[in-house]
């Protein structure tokens, strides 16, 4: 494991470099609006990946590399994991297919980033389909708008929401709610199961 930092427009990201033996393709991993890259999910997924034989880099966003708690607009999210994604397509994951993917608001960044950063599928660990309460306020264009594979793991009691599996989407529902920690070998079967089929048509 090998940590670095990355300029952005909107001040160093942090990376977290785990390697596989073989290095098919990389996923890049962003973390929640108030967590960090040690959440049970991420961890696990991390885990999937890498005995897949995938690299992962799991991505702190700036505002958390700065000891922010309150997470940047997403406009500025984007910003950061695009130029993160930039300088890794053309040093660490030089020439191999990158997945994007990410938990709750990496989630999100990852489903709005993937056509402008060539992602070649996105995973996406307790998608925040709508604000607790709010289900007017839907995220769901977000994740329709992906034209790649993509993964949705979801707790079945998520106060976020449900989203439905839908074109180019996998939904793969577990017990829990939104952290996901009620089940964490179950997110492991499912990123274990999903990425050598979404490989398989790159390698």
């Amino acid at each position: 494991m090998t940590r670095m930092e990355l300029a952005t427009p909107h001040g160093p990201a942090r990376a977290e470099l785990h390697c596989a033996a073989e290095g098919r393709a990389a996923l890049l991993l962003g973390h929640g609006a108030g967590g960090g890259i040690d959440a049970p999910d991420l961890v696990a997924a991390t885990r999937a990946a890498t005995a897949a034989g995938v690299h992962v880099v799991l991505v702190e966003q700036p505002y958390r590399v700065a000891g922010r708690r309150a997470p940047a607009p997403a406009k500025q999210l984007d910003a950061a994991w695009l130029a993160v994604v930039g300088e890794l397509a053309t040093s660490w994951c030089d020439g191999l297919p990158m997945i994007f993917g990410g938990r709750s608001s990496g989630a999100r960044v990852a489903c709005r980033t993937a056509a402008p950063g060539q992602a070649a599928a996105v995973l996406c660990l307790a998608f925040p389909v709508h604000p607790p309460g709010k289900p007017e306020k839907s995220r769901m264009p977000e994740l329709d708008g992906i034209e790649v594979p993509a993964l949705v793991v979801q707790g079945v009691q998520d106060p976020f929401g449900m989203p439905a599996a839908g074109h180019h989407r996998e939904l793969v529902t577990l017990a829990g709610d939104h952290s996901l920690k009620a089940d964490v070998e179950g997110v492991y079967r499912a990123v274990a199961d999903w990425l050598p089929r979404v490989l398989r048509p790159l390698d």
